[in-house]
């Protein structure tokens, strides 16, 4: 089709692109350069490309899923790869798919799904982690099933050396004394609270509203040896908050993308309310690093119904309304990308595995989120933001220094 290989002219200028279609042509976009891959696909028949036209990143995800784009060589991690770093959002640079009406229609139905009641709130956890704890078993590491941006300080990590490293570095960042009461909004399969619980002499109560991660979370606990210390419970933040709880220590760890835009204000006076004066608060979430945006079609259908990626400008605005302060801000930039290429590698390693669970099409629209989330890391707007908040100026050392400090600490054993 004349425009989607005026698209991919435009689009792929370093590496190889071959696009072999079901006529037997077959057009070569790109020239080799180094750090680009070469990969050729094939259409099976031309309504794939009519999909792409339609709607690029949505048509490609289906069009892959359903077998009618194949790569023959190269995987879709490289495809991914060579569009988006043809593209990097640091030099200006945009993967344009959708016109301005789209894209308003796009923030629209964000701003819409971002509303995120309760009831549908709880749904959308279901959607994306009530598919049974046997997927993510295959590809998390296998110490703390940590589903979020791993810390990589240095380089030769392992996964699991990666994801005890970022738990001691949010550690840190709380500043915990003895005898606190904590707060784990998310808590997902248990890993940060069994964390803090063993190494920090803190009570932590985890909250979730997936079903499946509060049931492996508990049985985690006991196998850790530190249920006595940890509470997990199935319930919404708001509804938390109404009760009245308070807590010395609040960190939440890859909840906030599941927020929605029109809940930020609710959610940032809710952790106020159940922050003590002296409270200290650490937030790590996915983030852009452009202004606000919108959820894509694939995303929200497929992924993440209801999610939403904040910038950095709109998170610290609703937090100040509150009056939370902003103590220390950190940008992980790459790290994810790393986190999530083991990821990948991981659930290519397990292919079977994952086909026997599921089937071939689940297997390939999860390595196509994988891939693309990866790509927009490494060249598109993405990052993770690391937020300490206080109430208090005076909650938290004047310096920086105690963090490395008490990380180092952590990483010792205590």
């Amino acid at each position: 089709m004349a425009i989607l290989d005026r698209f991919l002219q435009r689009g792929v200028r370093n590496g190889v692109l071959e696009v072999a279609r079901p006529d037997g042509s077959v057009r070569r976009f790109g020239k080799s350069a180094e750090g680009f891959p070469e990969v050729r696909l094939r259409f099976t028949n031309s309504s794939a490309e009519r999909q792409i036209l339609t709607d690029p990143r949505l048509g490609a995800a289906e069009a892959f899923m359903d077998g009618t784009l194949i790569i023959e060589e190269g995987d879709i991690m490289a495809l991914v790869q060579l569009l988006r770093a043809n593209n990097r959002w640091d030099k200006g640079g945009e993967v344009r798919e959708v016109s301005a009406l789209k894209k308003m229609r796009g923030r629209a139905i964000t701003l819409i799904d971002g509303m995120n009641r309760a009831a549908r709130a709880k749904a959308n956890i279901a959607h994306h982690y009530d598919i049974g704890n046997a997927l993510y078993r295959l590809f998390l590491d296998t110490d703390h099933m940590q589903y979020s941006c791993a810390y990589w300080p240095r380089e030769g990590m392992t996964l699991e050396e990666a994801q005890e490293a970022k738990l001691a570095h949010i550690a840190a960042k709380l500043a915990l004394e003895p005898g606190q009461r904590v707060l784990d909004i998310g808590c997902g399969w248990g890993g940060m609270a069994i964390y803090l619980a063993r190494h920090a002499d803190v009570s932590v109560k985890g909250i979730t509203l997936s079903e499946e991660q509060l049931a492996l979370a508990s049985e985690r606990a006991v196998a850790a040896g530190v249920a006595g210390r940890i509470e997990f419970e199935l319930v919404d933040y708001r509804d938390l908050a109404a009760r009245g709880e308070t807590f010395d220590r609040i960190v939440s760890v890859g909840m906030f993308e599941h927020v929605g835009q029109a809940q930020f204000a609710r959610y940032f006076r809710d952790c106020a309310k159940m922050l003590t004066d002296e409270g200290v608060m650490l937030l790590h979430t996915i983030g852009r690093m452009g202004g606000p945006g919108a959820t894509d079609a694939f995303t929200r259908k497929y992924i993440f119904p209801g999610g939403y990626i904040p910038a950095l400008s709109e998170t610290v605005a609703a937090s100040e309304r509150v009056r939370l302060m902003a103590t220390d801000v950190e940008n992980l930039r790459l790290h994810y990308a790393l986190t999530l290429r083991e990821w990948y590698k991981r659930c290519v390693e397990n292919r079977d595995a994952i086909v026997a669970l599921y089937d071939e099409r689940f297997y390939r629209m999860w390595t196509f989120y994988l891939a693309g989330a990866t790509a927009a890391f490494e060249s598109g707007s993405m990052c993770n933001y690391q937020i300490q908040y206080a109430r208090n100026r005076h909650a938290l050392p004047l310096t920086r220094g105690y963090m490395a400090q008490r990380e180092a600490q952590f990483l010792q054993g205590g």
